[in-house]
């Protein structure tokens, strides 16, 4: 069940919606977690017993944590918390990875080792990131353990965020739990926000991804330059708005129901550097590798050579959460690169150079680099960058065959909506309407209304609508 789904949008949402509200406070949470579980159920019917165990070991870890008052005690507690869910994330999510590195190396050696499929349960990089910082907050001491195993079962499960980000922390939402409002302007809010979303996944997102997805699935020696320009493009502006539109969809959803998320994405094209990209880029993602990888590694703590490696190591492994692949793990690599050599100097050049080319850097690296994120063989990832750099032999599919006017008209839009003119056009107005507050409020609520029935619209007429957070 996607958020995108008419089932989603028209039963459960407005049914969970009017229970909860007809519930007593004491009783919000309970039900809560209880459409939170059986949101998860309706994806993945036989791994909610899972869910529930994770939320079970790490419930106790923080009791642990609460209880054991030496140091030695709780580094070895957490020690093991760490190791649990690592494991557990390791072996749902990389097991096959593993095992197929396994039989290379054995093929070389003529031993064959028997690969059985496995199934990787949705959203299980969220929660279990999630978990663990909890338990590590825990043993910092910069957060109460939970008492009540079914509030600790709400943070981890919590439909609106639980399969596909952002991924929230507990310091951030722990009073928020116990004690939060609920009011019509948050409300309204909440509402807004979804339907944005919801319309930048169905009339931007999905629209760039059916062409993006027709391009890459031909064969990558039939494609020319321009081609395959055009459907890293597309793909580029995909990704930003279907990662950019359940984040807005999540918070959305949280402040219906009283919570208050952070933001996850702030127009990271507008970034000037790779450094500045990945401040505005899944913020959530990547300040949890920042504060529970980087800077327990050593942050920039001993010495630059120290830091390039700490650098480096925190992307290889942000390449890999993002799947099972080396070519995730070489997108991952690369960015750690860019990274580095910004901190070397290149940053310092970036600063003085004109700004224009700053921004087509930036834009540069990240579509260059998104072609290991979107192909799934190394061999067809470097045959593709050859062509678009001009050094490989170039096929007869011109990018000609692949467009259309709709595709057109959403890329434009894409490129115009990626950027911060919205927040500006609104600026713009509120001076308009502030001494009108119900002209203000019936502007607003028409304008939601029309742009969520043209998203209906655009669900109806398009079976098209991709869940790429299966690998997550």
């Amino acid at each position: 069940m996607i958020f995108s789904s008419p089932f989603f949008l028209f039963a459960f949402l407005p049914i969970v919606i009017v229970f909860y509200y007809l519930m007593p406070p004491r009783a919000k949470n309970t039900f809560l977690l209880l459409a939170s579980l059986v949101f998860y159920a309706w994806g993945e019917p036989f791994y909610v017993a899972l869910l529930v165990a994770s939320i079970i070991g790490n419930y106790l870890f923080g009791r642990s944590l609460d209880l054991v008052q030496t140091r030695t005690g709780r580094r070895v507690v957490v020690m093991l918390a760490v190791a649990a869910n690592i494991t557990f994330l390791g072996y749902f999510k990389y097991f096959n990875f593993a095992l197929e590195n396994l039989f290379f190396a054995n093929e070389l050696t003529g031993r064959l080792i028997d690969k059985a499929p496995h199934h990787l349960p949705l959203g299980i990089s969220f929660f279990t990131f999630q978990a663990l910082s909890y338990v590590i907050d825990v043993y910092r001491r910069t957060s109460p353990a939970q008492n009540n195993p079914f509030s600790l079962a709400l943070f981890i499960s919590s439909f609106p965020q639980m399969i596909a980000g952002p991924i929230i922390r507990y310091s951030d939402v722990q009073q928020q739990i116990e004690h939060r409002l609920h009011n019509a302007p948050l409300f309204f809010s909440g509402v807004r926000r979804f339907v944005f979303g919801l319309a930048k996944k169905v009339l931007i997102a999905d629209v760039l991804g059916m062409t993006a997805d027709t391009i890459f699935a031909s064969d990558p020696a039939s494609l020319t330059a321009g081609a395959v320009w055009f459907g890293i493009i597309c793909f580029g502006l995909q990704i930003y708005f279907d990662f950019s539109a359940y984040s807005d969809m999540a918070i959305g959803l949280g402040r219906m129901f009283g919570f208050r998320f952070k933001e996850n994405f702030n127009y990271p094209f507008i970034a000037r550097s790779v450094t500045e990209f990945w401040d505005r880029w899944h913020i959530s993602l990547g300040s949890w590798f920042r504060d529970y990888l980087y800077i327990p590694l050593g942050g920039n703590r001993g010495g630059v050579v120290r830091t390039y490696i700490n650098l480096w190591t925190v992307f290889i492994l942000c390449g890999l959460w993002h799947g099972a692949s080396w070519n995730f793990v070489i997108w991952g690599g690369l960015y750690g690169f860019f990274l580095v050599i910004e901190r070397i100097g290149l940053g310092r050049l970036l600063q003085k150079a004109w700004v224009p080319l700053q921004h087509i850097y930036l834009i540069l690296v990240y579509l260059l680099t998104l072609v290991f994120f979107r192909v799934a063989e190394f061999s067809d990832a470097t045959m593709l960058l050859s062509i678009m750099l001009g050094l490989g032999e170039q096929g007869s599919l011109p990018w000609s065959e692949f467009y259309s006017r709709g595709a057109a008209i959403t890329l434009l839009l894409g490129m115009v909506l990626s950027v911060p003119i919205y927040p500006w056009v609104c600026t713009k107005m509120v001076p308009v309407l502030r001494y009108h507050s119900l002209r203000h409020w019936l502007c607003q609520s028409i304008m939601i209304f029309g742009l969520f029935l043209i998203t209906i619209m655009g669900i109806a007429t398009n079976a098209y609508s991709p869940f790429i957070y299966f690998r997550f």
